[in-house]
């Protein structure tokens, strides 16, 4: 199966376009630019949505749903937002085909023009804040914390699978309240959220940060970040969540009557991870035999694969194999039981080996005579046997824990021995070219030279590291003064 995967160190980005398609993740679709998530890589998707959607409802956040299509005059309300998102909305003119009188096929139909474009999401804090104005009357109806999961559309010119297309699966948070403080506070709870579940579910170490003026969300006052790294030593930003300050409650007249009787305007939050997040699993953890997958988020976590001769030892082993998959699904892990007799034990080895499943069980026939089987882990490719009873699921929960763990420390060692420093341009430039990674340097706090920097070196500021001590130091390079070092990388 994994014959032929272009190496990680040859050729990183055909390696993870080739993992992509032959994990079975995602494929390209018709129309370009988008993809089609297959069932695999959805069911990893919804294991994400479904731990993020319960720490969202854990932290006071209610579900609902907006409409894909936005009038194209609430996008020019607030003037920074449209200027950040003009030149990537799909517009929808009109709203009917009709037969080609000459036979040739349908046509849009030039009688069928609205009267207003309508614009195919990209992000949905216009028609959400429009929508407010009616909700939101006194400071009883205060703090709003709303979510949605939800499609948007991007016209990227250059795509890649699940890292960026067109179109993508997302969620988006969007909060009122009444002071600027509680605004601030939610921006942050949701940014360590973010951190907490890429740490401890995906196995991904990320530094918590703000962006720059340069690099926040269009209309934000402020856009805190989390920023991970992949093995090729380029950053992702992995998430976001912005600070609107009262940008948009202005835009769109959402005001609140205050308990002293007065009128002001709320102040408001918007937040967003999307299925990005699988391409930064993909990239954080795997290797040159595919997949490697967190135990947390594998749709499988454990597959059991027969070695036999005969359909009696194969009656044996599959006796006993249920009996053990029962036995572990009742600690709640999900189990495969792969008894296809159209493929041999070597080529579902590497199927799934390929498909990033944590733990694999072999069961032969002199297992079954020694009361014992093999486990395979994926992550660091160990194997131990051990015995077929009753302890067996105990000592699965014990690996699975470990893979998990482990997988986040391998990561967390490489980013460590891939953050450098730099206190001058030559030694910056030449890091970048011969390491790579994150590198933390000063600059000197003008947008002037972060695009300087950006235009000759093709690396940004992917944050100003939240906790970092201050550090008296030179620009490197203007030289002016800088209080503390940024975090500089290529990114994705």
């Amino acid at each position: 199966m994994s014959k032929g995967l272009p190496k990680r160190s040859e050729d990183y980005s055909l390696w993870y376009n080739e993992l992509v398609k032959r994990a079975d993740l995602a494929e390209n679709s018709p129309v370009r630019g988008c993809m089609v998530i297959k069932p695999y890589g959805y069911a990893i998707w919804e294991k994400m949505q479904q731990q993020l959607d319960k720490m969202f409802k854990d932290t006071g956040h209610s579900n609902a749903y907006f409409p894909l299509f936005i009038p194209k005059s609430y996008l020019s309300r607030e003037a920074s937002h449209i200027e950040g998102f003009a030149k990537e909305c799909a517009v929808v003119t009109h709203y009917r085909l009709k037969n080609a009188e000459d036979g040739s096929g349908v046509i849009v139909d030039p009688d069928a023009k609205l009267e207003e474009e309508l614009i195919v999401r990209p992000t949905s804090e216009t028609v959400i804040w429009n929508t407010y104005k009616n909700w939101i009357q006194s400071y009883r109806d205060l703090p709003l914390l709303i979510n949605q999961w939800a499609n948007v559309v991007r016209w990227e010119m250059r795509t890649r699978l699940f890292l960026r297309t067109a179109e993508f699966l997302w969620q988006e948070g969007h909060t009122a309240h009444a002071t600027s403080q509680e605004a601030v506070e939610e921006t942050v709870k949701i940014m360590n959220v973010y951190a907490d579940f890429a740490e401890n579910w995906m196995g991904v170490p990320v530094i918590r940060g703000l962006k720059t003026e340069s690099e926040r969300f269009a209309g934000a006052v402020d856009t805190y970040c989390i920023e991970a790294l992949m093995q090729d030593g380029k950053a992702l930003q992995a998430g976001t969540s912005h600070y609107l300050g009262q940008n948009f409650a202005e835009a769109f007249d959402v005001k609140y009557a205050t308990k002293e009787g007065g009128l002001e305007y709320v102040w408001g939050t918007s937040w967003g991870v999307s299925t990005r997040l699988i391409g930064a699993l993909i990239m954080a953890h795997s290797d040159d035999q595919g997949l490697v997958l967190p135990p947390k988020l594998a749709p499988i976590q454990v597959v059991i694969v027969p070695i036999y001769r005969s359909d009696e030892q194969l009656a044996q082993i599959s006796e006993k194999a249920h009996s053990i998959k029962e036995a572990l699904e009742d600690l709640g892990i999900s189990v495969k039981f792969d008894d296809r007799d159209t493929h041999k034990p070597g080529f579902k080895f590497a199927e799934w080996e390929q498909k990033g499943v944590p733990l694999r069980i072999a069961l032969g026939p002199k297992d079954m005579e020694n009361g014992t089987l093999e486990l395979a882990r994926r992550d660091n490719g160990t194997k131990e046997t051990v015995p077929a009873d009753d302890s067996l699921p105990k000592r699965v929960k014990e690996l699975l824990k470990e893979i998990q763990e482990g997988i986040y420390n391998k990561a967390y060692q490489f980013r460590k021995d891939s953050t450098h420093k730099a206190d001058d341009y030559d030694t910056f430039k030449q890091l970048l070219d011969d390491k790579g990674g994150f590198i933390l340097a000063h600059w000197d706090g003008t947008a002037e030279t972060e695009a300087r920097i950006k235009e000759e070196t093709k690396a940004t500021i992917r944050c100003i590291p939240l906790g970092a001590e201050e550090e008296e130091g030179k620009c490197i390079l203007t030289g002016k003064p800088s209080n503390r070092r940024v975090v500089f990388a290529r990114a994705y």
